[in-house]
């Protein structure tokens, strides 16, 4: 990781810092070295006006300062609020048409075509989220995936033929990446702070993991107490509510490019393989997934995916509170090694806590991993294209995830349960091994 600049040693008022539209926000707050040898942005003061010098009062830690930048709680929780149905959506899709419908194989096919269609609009949507804006391009963009969902619940309940699910699900594709969003308003906060952009990105994995960890239990709670469509409705409020208010933080919102000449994030030298790492990585999680949920069954199963995307969230915000970066091949490295302990797991003892545990603890390598690549994706993204940069990771993330899905499925029927576990370690490797060779191709990830 690029070293932090030196900051400047010219005098400086004590005045709270002004944030100009455009200025990287977090500098003032960093520090500067003021008259007198007194640093000030508040993290440690000495001379007449701080107190005695060489005071044992301890400075704020990273994330006390990375939230300490004016606007950055208020778009951090209204995505977190427009994020959380990402986890709803699709089990509560699959457990609305099979509760109804009676066919699990037509529930999902449905989500899978709308899984497809996203990977085909999403780049499209964030190009014209850097051209003309968060604001203008999210609210329409998700009032249109609103719609759909709407349109897919009076299907089911109607009764409608098949292939109206099928075509509602897939209006729904226009939904805004709200976390390739949230992590542009902090690379444009934070330019020249590379270390406190490796803990805002810290942050929007444990948020993604907090997301994905309750998303699934809340629509399946709400489906089973409420109704069926319970958890489709109640997903998509939620969208909309955490869009419109993640849109009104306009402060924090990065300027538009507009009709720029820079280069598309796919042409760019690097990116390919690096999407291929995304592509592998995600398959990793898909396979995990099918093959616990196979494994395991039932809630059981929900409860110990819960255990693995809790370890990613821990691993994450303990991650971002490091100085120094650990480069992707290492951390696909380690998990690698980590996504073998539940296959050693199930594989050597039927018992249910042990892979608990080794779930647990591979867990901990899925934060700091996502963390490095999404790192790379911004390095490697020309100005004035960050949304598109990272949706094209989400995108690439959310083919691997269906591809997972449906090797880990095929292993499990023709084999066992526990040989499923094969298939997340070789993606593993697949991904480290596409990360050496980004590295050969002009991406130092």
């Amino acid at each position: 990781m690029p070293a932090t600049p030196s900051r400047p040693t010219t005098a400086v008022r004590s005045a709270p810092p002004s944030f100009a539209p455009g200025a990287p926000a977090l500098v003032p707050r960093l520090g500067t070295r003021g008259c007198g040898g007194r640093r000030t942005g508040g993290l440690r003061t000495g001379g007449a006006a701080g107190g005695a010098p060489g005071s044992s009062r301890r400075p704020p830690g990273p994330y006390r300062r990375l939230f300490g930048i004016p606007g950055t709680r208020a778009f951090t929780a209204a995505g977190l609020l427009a994020r959380l149905p990402a986890g709803m959506f699709g089990v509560g899709a699959i457990l609305m048409i099979a509760g109804t419908r009676g066919s699990y194989a037509l529930a999902g096919a449905v989500t899978a075509t709308g899984l497809a269609a996203t990977a085909l609009v999403a780049p499209v949507t964030a190009r014209l989220v850097d051209r003309y804006g968060q604001a203008r391009v999210a609210v329409p963009a998700a009032l249109l995936a609103v719609l759909g969902q709407m349109a897919l619940v009076l299907c089911v309940r109607s009764g409608a033929p098949a292939w109206t699910l099928f075509a509602a699900y897939a209006a729904t594709a226009t939904c805004p990446n709200v976390g390739g969003m949230s992590r542009a308003r902090w690379g444009h906060l934070l330019r020249g702070a590379p270390e406190a952009r490796h803990t805002a990105n810290a942050v929007e994995q444990a948020v993604d993991e907090l997301c994905f960890m309750l998303g699934p239990v809340l629509a399946a709670l709400l489906c089973s107490a409420l109704f069926v469509e319970a958890g489709t409705v109640a997903a998509a409020l939620l969208l909309l509510s955490g869009v419109l208010l993640f849109a009104a933080q306009r402060g924090t919102e990065p300027p538009v490019s507009g009709r720029g000449t820079a280069a598309a994030p796919l042409r760019v030298p690097g990116m390919r393989p690096l999407l291929g790492v995304f592509l592998a990585t995600g398959a990793v999680f898909g396979a995990t997934e099918v093959v616990t949920l196979a494994e395991v069954g039932g809630a059981a199963g929900g409860a110990v995916l819960g255990l693995a995307a809790a370890g990613s969230g821990a691993a994450g915000l303990l991650y971002g509170r490091t100085r120094r970066a650990v480069a992707l091949p290492w951390c696909l490295a380690a998990m690698t090694a980590l996504t073998a302990l539940p296959l050693l797991a199930a594989a050597l003892t039927d018992r249910l806590a042990l892979l608990a545990v080794a779930l647990l603890v591979a867990g901990t390598a899925t934060a700091p991993t996502m963390v490095a690549g999404m790192t790379a994706v911004q390095r490697l993204t020309p100005a004035g294209r960050a949304n598109e940069g990272m949706t094209l990771a989400v995108t690439a993330l959310l083919g691997g995830i269906a591809a997972g899905s449906a090797a880990g499925g095929w292993t499990v029927e023709r084999l066992e349960p526990a040989a499923g576990y094969l298939v997340p370690v070789c993606a593993a490797a697949l991904a480290w091994a596409a990360a050496v060779a980004g590295r050969g191709h002009g991406g130092r990830a």
